[in-house]
């Protein structure tokens, strides 16, 4: 099974028409990647509101950059 640590970033881009949240992922092995977030969920009766907090506390609201900008 393939395993990602990601890490939020301050970016904001445009991928196939909807806006994403750029993260920074290294597999186990580490290899760097991207990854675009469209949404995020968190599991039925989990405290979403800690969610949405602990985010917030991480990265501020990000701003938009082009797609080649991000790659």
């Amino acid at each position: 099974m393939m395993q990602i640590e990601i890490t939020a970033t301050d970016q904001l881009t445009t991928l196939d028409g909807i806006s994403c949240r750029v993260w920074e992922g290294v597999t186990a092995r580490g290899v760097r990647c991207k990854v675009f977030v469209h949404r995020i969920a968190v599991h039925e009766g989990e405290d979403s509101a800690q969610f949405d907090a602990e985010l917030r506390e991480q990265i501020p609201p990000g701003y938009a950059v082009p797609l080649r900008d991000v790659l």
